[in-house]
């Protein structure tokens, strides 16, 4: 083989100094929605390619233009996902979860587009997702935005604003798009090549275009509100009415129409100005006839993902603090003698403080050129076994980051020693 071998285009590497970021985040978003009920689903990452053309709409850029999909060795047709929901849904009803049952379920993992890669989109991307099946009123719409608000909240981000529509049911939808149909067929010379190919199809995602040239004529097209039945100007209004008494702000935009075909009622989208064009951080809503369409039960569903790969970036750009893993200790070891007794010391501590992340020098050196090592590595103390303290059976221990001077302490004195030393690091009662 020749060449450098690389990463395919758009599928990038998370190297170890983001790690930590990115497993704050994580761990984050996983504590918040756990307390909301919410458990953890582990799904398979390629599916068969029906389950996305037929759920997410064929017609859709997704399924038409974006997926990965290849015929395994059975000639079966299958694809990378694109997205989760559909993948829950299918996993609900091939285990029985829904069967008269309230299900609020959340995943983590890879997702994949064939797009055209750029800041904050990739081709592989990383998304949590959450879902809650059997639930047909407003609050648990409102519950869910709550619950992002939170999220935002607890990583300490401003700037993000909530975005809020409803598309009505299955026959609003219907009906608003011949309206919509017949609207920009009387303006076709003024339609984009995109807009000009989903003008019989999929009419709604012209509202969704971002070319400048169009805005005038979108911002004139006809408004999905007067066309709502009922019951979806109902549990539109209470959902704001929720909302308000929460004092959660929020835009209504009539134009937010989602590009997945499973989508009716409420949709949403959280997004920012900082990241530029891709701004969107966090979108979802309701797919009450989803599961049915599969073959199940009637069963009511909303559900939205965050993009991790933007979120991450934002805190990047809107905090100066960093987020890192150092040890709390590093071991300072003479000669084969002391990393024998070091090695099992070190399990010993290990054994004591679940949470101690210490950090034993391998490959020899002299005390100097591991002290030089324990400073670099960020530790906050260095235990130190020479020859003396072997003998002796002691260990010295020197703080790092100040200029204390170095003690001595017997073996058995170590757990003491630390624990007073790191009170604060060890989350130790």
């Amino acid at each position: 083989m020749s060449g450098k071998i690389q990463a395919i285009r758009g599928m990038h590497d998370i190297l170890p100094d983001q790690t930590p970021r990115w497993r704050h985040v994580e761990g984050t978003i996983i504590n918040i929605i756990n307390r909301y009920g919410y458990q953890e689903i582990r799904l398979p990452i390629i599916e068969k390619t029906e389950l996305f053309a037929r759920s997410i709409g064929e017609l859709t850029d997704i399924v038409s233009k974006e997926m990965y999909t290849f015929a395994d060795r059975n000639d079966d047709q299958l694809t990378l996902r694109p997205e989760g929901t559909a993948g829950c849904v299918r996993a609900g009803l091939e285990h029985g979860l829904f069967h008269n049952q309230i299900q609020k379920l959340w995943y983590i993992g890879p997702m994949f587009r064939r797009e055209r890669p750029q800041k904050g989109r990739q081709r592989q991307f990383h998304q949590i997702g959450m879902e809650a099946f059997g639930l047909n009123g407003p609050d648990i719409d409102a519950e869910m935005l709550l619950m992002c608000d939170r999220i935002w909240q607890e990583l300490k981000l401003t700037d993000i604003s909530l975005q809020l529509n409803t598309l009505g049911t299955l026959q609003t939808r219907d009906q608003y798009k011949q309206t919509l149909i017949k609207y920009f067929s009387s303006h076709r010379n003024r339609l984009d090549e995109d807009s000009q190919g989903r003008l019989q199809n999929n009419p709604l995602r012209i509202l969704d275009s971002k070319n400048p040239d169009m805005e005038e004529l979108i911002a004139a097209a006809p408004n999905i509100y007067d066309y709502l039945d009922a019951e979806s100007a109902d549990h539109f209004a209470e959902l704001k009415s929720l909302l308000d008494n929460a004092d959660i702000v929020y835009n209504i935009n009539p134009r937010l129409v989602r590009g997945l075909d499973y989508y009716g009622k409420t949709v949403f989208e959280w997004t920012t100005d900082r990241l530029g064009a891709q701004g969107t951080l966090c979108a979802g809503g309701r797919y009450d006839m989803l599961v049915e369409y599969f073959g199940g039960k009637s069963t009511p569903a909303i559900g939205c993902a965050i993009g991790l790969e933007r979120l991450i970036e934002l805190i990047q750009i809107s905090s100066h603090t960093t987020v890192n893993d150092p040890p709390h200790v590093y071991f300072i070891l003479a000669n084969d003698a002391a990393t024998r007794a070091g090695l099992k010391l070190g399990e010993s501590l290990r054994s004591t403080f679940p949470r101690l992340r210490l950090l034993m020098n391998c490959g020899g050196g002299s005390f100097k050129t591991q002290f030089k090592k324990a400073d670099r590595s960020g530790a906050l103390l260095a235990l130190v076994l020479g020859d003396d303290e072997l003998k002796n059976q002691t260990v010295g221990i020197k703080s790092l980051r100040d200029e204390s001077q170095q003690e001595t302490i017997p073996w058995a004195n170590m757990v003491d020693t630390l624990r007073k030393k790191l009170t604060g690091h060890l989350n130790l009662p």
